[in-house]
């Protein structure tokens, strides 16, 4: 086959000479350049990304591979969207890095790229940037943390800092035992080592089958992790010669895969936006109904935070991703198990013999940790076009309630009046957080599941229905329905719940329901739209093409002039 990259360096004349001139001041010989297949190492490596900060070692070893199956390895940096750092969220950036990635890939002489992600939102940027280029790909994850460690106990990235906050406002711990965990809740490189979005998004990829098995929980120092990264770079060399696009795996089907896989995990509720906008790269229709149609009544077997008990090191020595995968397989409920993989293998394949080396860590289906743990699909007349909840992280008596709403017209509104001692709310109440979704942050942070009140911590109530337009992290816990939509900012119904309406939630009905009649509810809405002004904010730069462009949470929060596949026609010469 004629290799793309031959457009650059196999022509002898002008421009053929100038490419390869050029890129002979890094001391590449002239051999390296004679039909070689030209792989491109994209990679995330930031020191203001904690969780990638180690991606440089990794992608040496992409590298030996590379070289080993006879291609010839760029590497190039991508923006790197931390969660942990960068504000006001990295979802704000998720659709910018992955026009970085889309644009970087399709004007360089690239004909195979291996995609080197890790933290929460490098995983969607990069496989969305890949899909709209489609060229052969295969991502290779950093891998999570060890076990974090305090007081003699395990504690999970971001799930003890939520749990210890809580705590220390309820005043059953000091300030100063809170600060020591500090230290120990981080002690290695690599992403959460809970089931938060990076993890989960690494099981996704895997489940999507567009990573080597076992890429979402090798440890991210586990030389295991560097050996698979190698293989990673031998494969995606094979896959350029068998010319294994992304659109070969990024099936229907494939997805279904990830949906079924993402209940049995316990997966992040930022999944369903991730996998919408990838599909939506590739020409594959995914909607919200499908989470319901493939995911409820898929029992959780996976016994990690913030679910469960235990952590992503334990995960990959009970069998990791592959060990959950046959399990599924054996019930019958992988939907699709003769989906194609990057390594050219069916999924089943993959798994079929997977050991299964930890029934309390991933459970048999006999004795799940949550019988119906997929994501909870909700609508009514405050959610329209839908909103999610995670039931295998909630209290399972507030997954039918009616309570009250506390509203809280933005965050800052939240943190004035929050531990306000005079403020009234109970544990029945609802706590509602307004404008806080995609245009009204903007970017949809992570701060739907709102720390509870103090007083009625101190009382011992650990759980409350919070309801927002926000996300939550991965890592976080709780009856939080999410992603409301519309939101706030762009008129949806829940801009205009007032303090004291009713509210109410039911799970498995699938129902979010304002208590207000239809004429009140047009009513408030056609005033909250007379009395709409500008921001000024919004007026200039990045934040103005977000805010213009951006899809709503259950369109996956894309751009809208993004959405699809534009290919990789090599572009036209720059001289």
């Amino acid at each position: 086959m004629k290799l793309r990259s031959a457009e650059w360096f196999g022509t002898v004349d002008k421009n053929g000479f100038m490419y390869r001139s050029w890129m002979k001041n890094q001391g590449i010989p002239e051999h390296e350049f004679q039909g070689k297949p030209i792989i491109g190492i994209c990679n995330t490596w930031s020191e203001l990304t904690p969780c990638n900060a180690h991606l440089r070692k990794l992608a040496d070893h992409v590298k030996r591979g590379v070289f080993e199956a006879g291609g010839f390895p760029v590497e190039f940096p991508v923006f790197s969207n931390g969660e942990s750092n960068l504000r006001p969220t990295a979802m704000f950036t998720r659709n910018l890095a992955s026009i970085d990635v889309e644009e970087a890939i399709r004007g360089n002489p690239i004909d195979g790229v291996v995609l080197l992600v890790g933290c929460d939102k490098t995983t969607p940027a990069l496989l969305m940037g890949a899909a709209s280029c489609d060229l052969p790909a295969i991502a290779v994850t950093g891998g999570p943390m060890l076990n974090g460690k305090h007081q003699g106990r395990d504690i999970g990235s971001g799930t003890a800092v939520w749990q210890l906050s809580e705590q220390v406002k309820a005043g059953t711990i000091s300030l100063h035992e809170f600060m020591s965990a500090e230290a120990g809740m981080s002690r290695s490189a690599g992403t959460c080592n809970t089931m938060g979005t990076a993890s989960t998004m690494a099981c996704m990829a895997e489940s999507l089958g567009v990573s080597l098995p076992h890429n979402a929980a090798i440890p991210a120092v586990d030389a295991r992790r560097y050996v698979l990264a190698h293989l990673s770079g031998m494969r995606i060399v094979e896959m350029v010669r068998e010319d294994l696009r992304l659109s070969r795996l990024l099936t229907r089907e494939a997805f279904e895969n990830a949906i079924r896989a993402n209940a049995a995990i316990g997966g992040s509720t930022n999944a369903v936006i991730h996998l919408k906008a990838i599909a939506g790269r590739i020409g594959v229709d995914l909607a919200l109904e499908d989470w319901t149609r493939l995911g409820r009544g898929t029992p959780t077997l996976v016994d990690l935070m913030p679910s469960g008990r235990f952590l992503m090191e334990d995960f990959y020595y009970a069998g990791g991703l592959p060990a959950v995968l046959r399990r599924l397989g054996e019930a019958g409920l992988l939907p699709h198990p003769g989906a194609l993989t990057a390594n050219g293998r069916s999924l089943w394949d993959n798994v079929r013999d997977a050991p299964m080396l930890d029934d309390e860590v991933i459970r048999p289906l006999s004795a799940p940790l949550v019988a119906d743990g997929g994501i909870c699909i909700l609508r009514g007349n405050l959610a329209p076009r839908g909103a999610v909840l995670k039931p295998s992280a909630a209290t399972p008596g507030l997954l039918r309630h009616r309570g009250r709403a506390v509203v809280f017209e933005h965050l800052e509104d939240y943190k004035a009046r929050i531990a306000d001692p005079g403020l009234d709310v109970t544990a029945d109440s609802v706590l509602v957080l307004k404008n806080c979704g995609p245009r009204g942050y903007p970017g949809m942070a992570e701060v739907g599941n709102m720390g509870l009140p103090p007083k009625l911590l101190a009382q011992g109530v650990t759980d409350m229905v919070r309801l927002s337009d926000a996300r939550m992290s991965g890592t976080a816990y709780g009856t939080v329905v999410l992603h409301v939509a519309p939101e706030a900012r762009a008129g949806g119904p829940l801009a205009v719940v007032r303090e004291g309406d009713w509210i109410e939630l039911d799970c498995s009905a699938g129902r979010l329901h304002l208590d207000i009649a239809d004429e009140e509810l047009q009513e408030r809405l056609q005033a909250w739209q007379a009395a709409q002004t500008a921001d000024p904010a919004d007026a200039s730069g990045y934040r103005k093409l977000y805010v213009e462009h951006v899809l709503q949470a259950d369109e996956g929060c894309d751009f809208d002039f993004l959405v699809g596949c534009r290919g990789a026609a090599v572009p036209r010469h720059s001289h």
